[in-house]
């Protein structure tokens, strides 16, 4: 369990951000100095060294995104450049892939962050150059909301696993259907129908919510509140559910904790998304309190499994139930050298924004007791993450957060010492994560403008 009592505070965590964003630039001047392009994408480190191994190209923007907020933070144009340049060159063909289910991962990193800064008075305004934010960014979203399955009862985006196979992982890509939605864009069905973003998105959030989370209502023999399946499966002929599964955690009966950070972030950014809605906009779903009620009722429950089931430190492991889990001490902080299961401290870095955000919100409700507790888990996972062993301190090591997983069930991710679990590598998406998480912190600290792309 989070030891709650060990929180640092707010401000205390100025310091390690500041060098977080100085370790970030160096980090990112050397995959643009000596990546191999035509190797396609990053995704992770191997001896400290960028590698690709991807089933889709689902981490390119998140490279660009890190470099995108290194600017944000730091005001470097250097990176503003890298991370500009590169969405023009190489993110179109993101914007318009239909065969995943990551865009609100890639082009929100990307395109949605350099709107973000021209309409936060950070770059100059361009109009045409906004437009080709915006442009991408309603594409995007409608080219995501195409991916749909009908289920009894609603719809989900499928992932690329098949129209069967609902990933806990895509609410975070319901966000480019939010935005999308908000510049005012639509997706043209057959004989010119129009199809509600807002409607698509929100049904997936349902669907996420009903059968990706559990709430200890006995559904099976480990409903366990707020524990997660990485994959819920649906009989496509007749549009019902049948099981949960996994394809990077353990089993479909335990909790990957990467796809529960997913959930974690996804349903607190929605929650943030409802509030800017007018009360019309939702009347015909069902009403606000519908919605608000049941992605509040995913988040509390995901928030208090991550405090109860992550050791001390608010780092995660893999899986909560690993098969050699129950080795493991989750009163005291986590060993990511341990010979037993990796570490995944991406998992932590993603939660972690979910918290604070979630915290943020319930705040705004009036519920300060929860608020508090959020927050300072919070707080305790960032204080960890930002430090040794996890901040990557060698300028020849190109990741930025150290004890990343990628797939741990298919033996990807590299083992320096073959007697001890994955340790000591990085990920792009851990990387973009910890530095999104580290803006996050950085605009609370000073004061700047909220970090929100809703706008």
């Amino acid at each position: 369990m989070i030891d709650l009592t060990q929180a640092p505070s707010l401000e205390s965590l100025s310091p390690a951000l500041e060098r977080v964003f100085e370790l970030a630039g160096k980090k990112v001047a050397s995959i643009d100095a000596g990546y191999d392009e035509s190797k396609g994408s990053p995704v992770f480190t191997v001896d400290g060294k960028y590698t690709t191994r991807g089933w889709t190209e689902w981490t390119e923007g998140f490279r660009y995104g890190i470099a995108i907020l290194h600017f944000d933070a730091t005001g470097d144009q250097n990176s503003l450049e890298s991370g500009r340049n590169r969405t023009v060159e190489k993110m179109a063909s993101h914007v318009s892939h239909i065969g995943v289910h990551d865009h609100g991962f890639n082009n929100l990193s990307t395109y949605g962050n350099l709107r973000r800064l021209m309409l936060e008075g950070r770059i100059p305004e361009n109009e045409w150059e906004r437009h080709f934010y915006e442009l991408a960014i309603k594409v995007s979203g409608a080219v995501q909301a195409a991916r749909w399955t009908e289920r009894q009862g609603g719809g989900f985006i499928h992932s690329f696993n098949g129209p069967h196979s609902l990933f806990v992982d895509t609410i975070r890509s319901c966000r480019i259907l939010m935005q999308a939605h908000q510049l005012g864009h639509v997706l043209m069905g057959e004989g010119d129908k129009p199809i509600s973003l807002l409607e698509r998105a929100l049904l997936h959030i349902e669907s996420t919510a009903n059968f990706s989370v559990f709430y200890g209502e006995g559904r099976d023999i480990w409903d366990v509140p707020g524990r997660t399946t990485h994959e819920a499966i649906f009989n496509t002929k007749d549009g019902a559910y049948r099981c949960p599964n996994s394809q990077q955690g353990y089993t479909g009966f335990s909790t990957w904790t990467r796809g529960q950070a997913w959930a974690a972030v996804g349903f607190a950014e929605e929650l943030e998304f409802l509030a800017t809605l007018p009360d019309k906009a939702l009347e015909p779903f069902g009403g606000r309190a519908r919605w608000e009620a049941l992605m509040l009722r995913a988040a509390i429950a995901i928030a208090e499994n991550f405090i109860e089931n992550t050791p001390a430190d608010g780092i995660s492991y893999w899986d909560q139930a690993g098969p050699n889990s129950h080795k493991l001490d989750l009163s005291k902080p986590a060993d990511p050298f341990n010979e037993w299961e990796p570490v995944d401290s991406t998992a932590s870095a993603i939660t972690a924004q979910g918290l604070f955000r979630l915290s943020r919100y319930l705040r705004s409700k009036g519920d300060d007791g929860k608020a508090d507790r959020y927050e300072t888990a919070g707080l305790v996972t960032a204080g960890s993450l930002f430090r040794e062993p996890y901040l990557s301190t060698d300028d020849a090591h190109q990741g930025l957060l150290l004890h990343s997983i990628y797939h741990h069930p298919n033996g990807w991710d590299n083992r320096p010492d073959p007697d001890k679990a994955p340790y000591g590598e990085s990920s792009m998406w851990g990387d973009y994560h910890a530095m999104e998480l580290a803006v996050y912190l950085q605009r609370l600290i000073n004061g700047g403008p909220y970090l929100t792309y809703f706008a």
